[in-house]
């Protein structure tokens, strides 16, 4: 106790230490147009104080003796900034500290792109951990719609697609659920029902001032981020007014449809700048589709086949709010919300080649032909996915002389709804067709039969309501105590949180069976879906159900079909409930002038409680039946201790080192205590609420060298441990007396990641007018990974890569810079990797290679409007799995090229 006193003390002397001649100053640092300037450096040289402006330009320097004070702001590519200074006892706060549109140190001028990639390459240099960044001027010049493609121009960043856009991100060779995804800090709710995996696509690239990719965090930061975590950061009030807007259309070659976006962007400050308000939103509404086959393989043979035609209209919308209120120079509060919504219309038309049965004298299959309509009833008569996250927060940031704090109090919420989902099937038993698999990228059937007759059977009509949601409630205090300025500089930081998390799904199944079942088929319009330029082979998809036909059915005429409830499709609806306390304590300290250190620990401690159903099939004479479990419960803790080093050995090389712990939660789905059994077949799933969570132990080490004419090399190594990781096991088991196969998620073994990442930004100033207005963008990264301890039973011995990792991951990009006129062209590589691990090699599924093309250009009219025109995907790279061997394709999706245009006013 008497320790806690001296501490308490100890806390408070400091605190109120200015009265004895002590001020500080708060200022921002802005550049020509009153934009911040991330990680300014701003210092007193003769007082040896200095510290770096934040993701917004604001400083905060303490313990300043009173009197006149020559005050250095400097800026990578910029000459550095002397002013003089008044400071007073208490807190002053300075006048905008502005960078005029002045040349950098060789003389060329920072205009255009060269600005934001100016802004990353100082905020990354600033920062005490080891991160990547992204400003949003430099996000503008590359044709990225989502974040999610913004993202994979990061070093060691690789994303998995979904109708043509970056769904999905795997960070340093860890598959997205081992990475976090964070706004302004805080971790997004998922949308999707059973992952923890956060859907890219549905946040706009044009809402957000900064992408950071920390690669290795510190203590104050959640713990969650094996590979990494990624904040997206958005805009706040500037320093006066601003006011943006774009306009744009495009075309889609697959879809053959235009497409609509816009944007605008209103920001000011008022009320004696005491205000800040800014407002953005963003509107994006897109037709596409995609060529689809499907395939699945007994080893050389088919065991089943689909040709896939999509249509889609997504319609994206973005919605944010940043407001800050000074109550004074020491006390300022801020509000801060954002609004995500997606809205999917889509059709599909399968034909599936089902049950394959291969006779080898022959050369033939047996198989049951299907022809599956999927639509929606509404007045697009499409199914209907709608993806909402948003999420509002109170903050505020205090000084109390020495000790200043942060607070936070947020509530977030993603939800996905599929009303009346709607499918119908038509099908043939007993079809005899032969596939020519000399190309077994695009296996190649005999026929189609692309005609559906009054021969063919009706297999069903089926209609579903999904829900699902997630719920985050978040308070969190961090308290930050300057003990020391100086060459030793000396800052404790310490902090809780604690988040409360609810997810649930609760989905409807029906089936629907025509009353006049004979007659049924006369009443259905069909239509050819056949396309002359089927991108992924020579395919005749033929007829199907019309979707028009589809959304228009009756089916809740009790007089015209006989509806019953599907209870293995409801099987899956669960609650879940997570409560993270979390503390922390870290340490940064200077050592002289040249080496710094963050040390710390984090603590979280997980409390879960989960509920599923057990279901059993229809078996003999009993019924089938599905039944709610009890609440399961469960508790576990993490200590997370870390070291983060920075080494400046000479002027603008970093050297830094990091050790870190980190975790990752297991998949909400896989700690349900669900059990769907299957008697007739002895088989079995169940969930484990037994499942640890993954651990890491994290290597890194990076060396950075920053250009004084704009610029920046990096070179870097890390290695993982990785223990507990997650996989999905299919083993033989008696239980009661009979043998059942039981699937079920496991703690599947351990793994070792390591890697070299290196990347270059720079201005080829060295190259003759005008070739000296290039610009370099590029990185490559090398991940090796591999399992050990592997729990799968008879691939104990193998050597697997662990799923997620890429070897190979390249990004390329040029840019012609000037004025009025960029122009730039950008390349992405990444290598095969293993998605998902079967039962053995040959079922194990692999994400294929891809290569992508992309090209944007903009001019400058006049200094308040621009136009642009982009083009992607120009290789028309499709999306591709296969399983085992590179030459069995499972999947490949095909979606064309895209152009779009525009214009961009600033006022």
């Amino acid at each position: 106790m008497k320790r806690i006193y001296t501490l308490l003390f100890l806390l408070l002397w400091s605190s109120f230490s200015l009265v004895f001649g002590q001020g500080i100053l708060k200022g921002r640092v802005v550049d020509h147009t009153n934009l911040p300037l991330p990680g300014a450096m701003v210092s007193i040289p003769t007082l040896n104080i200095g510290t770096v402006a934040d993701a917004n330009g604001y400083f905060l320097l303490q313990d300043i003796p009173e009197g006149t004070q020559e005050m250095t702001v400097s800026y990578i590519g910029y000459e550095a900034m002397t002013t003089s200074v008044e400071v007073a006892e208490g807190t002053t706060m300075l006048p905008l500290l502005k960078f005029q549109e002045i040349k950098a140190l060789n003389e060329v001028v920072v205009w255009g792109n060269a600005s934001g990639q100016n802004k990353a390459i100082n905020q990354q240099k600033a920062s005490d951990r080891i991160v990547n960044v992204i400003s949003s001027d430099q996000i503008g010049r590359f044709p990225d719609s989502n974040i999610g493609d913004a993202m994979k121009r990061i070093p060691g960043v690789y994303v998995q697609y979904d109708q043509g856009e970056a769904r999905f991100a795997n960070i340093r060779g860890t598959a997205p659920q081992l990475n976090s995804i964070t706004i302004n800090g805080e971790r997004i709710p998922s949308a999707e029902a059973e992952i923890r995996s956060v859907q890219l696509d549905l946040v706009p690239a044009d809402m957000i001032q900064m992408v950071e990719v920390s690669k290795a965090v510190t203590p104050d930061m959640d713990g969650d981020a094996i590979g990494g975590s990624v904040n997206l950061q958005t805009r706040v009030a500037p320093a006066d007014r601003r006011v943006s807007a774009t306009l744009g259309s495009g075309y889609n070659f697959i879809a053959n449809k235009p497409m609509l976006n816009g944007s605008l962007i209103y920001g000011d400050r008022f009320a004696n700048d005491k205000l800040g308000v800014i407002v953005s939103a963003s509107v994006f509404d897109h037709h596409l589709g995609s060529d689809n086959i499907e395939g699945e393989w007994d080893g050389e043979q088919l065991k089943e086949f689909q040709v896939r035609q999509y249509y889609l209209q997504r319609l994206r919308q973005s919605y944010s709010l940043g407001a800050d209120y000074k109550l004074n120079d020491n006390h300022t509060l801020y509000l801060q919300g954002m609004y995500n919504h997606r809205n999917d219309w889509e059709n599909r038309y399968r034909l599936r080649f089902d049950d394959l049965e291969y006779n080898e004298e022959t050369d033939t299959y047996e198989a049951e032909i299907r022809r599956e309509t999927k639509g929606g009833a509404n007045d697009k008569n499409r199914r209907l996915e709608d993806q909402r996250v948003y999420n509002a927060s109170l903050s505020g940031d205090h000084i109390f002389g020495a000790l200043t704090a942060d607070w936070k109090v947020k509530y977030a919420k993603a939800s996905e709804t599929r009303p009346q989902e709607r499918y119908i099937t038509y099908r043939q038993k007993g079809q005899t067709v032969a596939f020519d698999l000399n190309d077994p990228y695009q296996p190649t059937p005999s026929t189609t039969f692309p005609e559906v007759t009054s021969a063919w059977d009706f297999k069903e009509i089926t209609e579903e309501n999904q829900y699902t949601e997630e719920e985050d409630l978040t308070a969190r205090l961090n308290l930050n105590w300057s003990i020391a300025e100086g060459e030793f500089a000396s800052k404790l930081k310490f902090g809780g949180k604690y988040k409360l998390k609810k997810k649930l799904r609760d989905n409807e199944f029906f089936e629907f069976e025509p009353i006049e079942e004979d007659s049924f088929f006369s009443t259905l319009a069909l239509e050819d879906v056949t396309k002359d330029n089927y991108q992924a082979g020579n395919y005749a998809i033929g007829q199907f159900v019309s979707a028009e036909t589809l959304g228009g059915l009756d089916l809740s005429n009790e007089s015209l079909f006989e509806k019953s409830e599907v209870l293995e499709e409801i099987a899956g609806n669960f609650n879940a409930e997570e409560a993270i306390s979390a503390g922390y304590i870290s340490l940064n300290q200077r050592l002289g002038n040249k080496l710094s250190m963050v040390a710390g620990v984090r603590m979280e401690h997980t409390q879960v409680r989960y509920q599923g159903f057990v279901y059993q099939a229809e078996f003999e004479d009993q019924d089938e039946n599905l039944t709610a479990t009890g609440e399961q419960t469960d508790f576990y803790t993490n200590w997370m201790p870390g070291i983060h080093l920075k080494y400046e050995p000479v002027q603008n090389l970093l050297v830094r080192a990091a050790w870190t712990n980190t975790i990752a939660r297991p998949n909400y789905f896989d700690l349900v205590p669900y059990q769907q059994i299957f008697r007739e077949d002895n088989e079995l799933a169940i969930g484990n609420p037994a499942l640890s969570p993954t651990t890491s132990m994290n290597y890194d080490l990076m060396g950075e060298y920053y250009l004084k004419s704009l610029g920046l090399f990096t070179a870097g190594a890390f290695v993982k441990q990785i223990d507990d990781f997650i996989v999905e096991q299919v083993s033989d088991e008696v239980i009661n007396g009979t043998e059942y196969e039981v699937t079920q998620p496991i703690n599947g073994g351990d793994a070792l990641i390591a890697g070299v990442e290196m990347g270059i930004q720079k201005r080829l100033t060295f190259l003759p007018f005008p070739l000296n207005r290039l610009n370099v963008y590029s990185n490559y990264t090398y991940t090796f990974s591999e399992v050990s301890n592997f729990q799968i039973e008879d691939r104990e011995d193998e050597v697997i890569a662990l799923p997620g990792t890429a070897a190979h991951a390249f990004n390329g990009s040029l840019f012609y810079d000037s004025k009025k006129l960029n122009v730039g062209v950008s390349f992405n590589y990444t290598s095969a990797f293993i998605d998902e691990l079967g039962d053995e090699p040959v079922e194990d599924r692999y994400y294929d290679q891809v290569f992508y093309l992309d090209a944007n250009a903009n001019y400058q009219v006049t200094p308040q409007l621009r136009i642009f025109a982009e083009a992607n995907n120009l290789l028309n790279q499709p999306l591709r799995y296969y399983q085992g061997s590179v030459d069995r394709t499972m999947q490949i999706e095909y979606y064309a090229p895209r152009f779009s245009f525009g214009a961009k006013f600033d006022l």
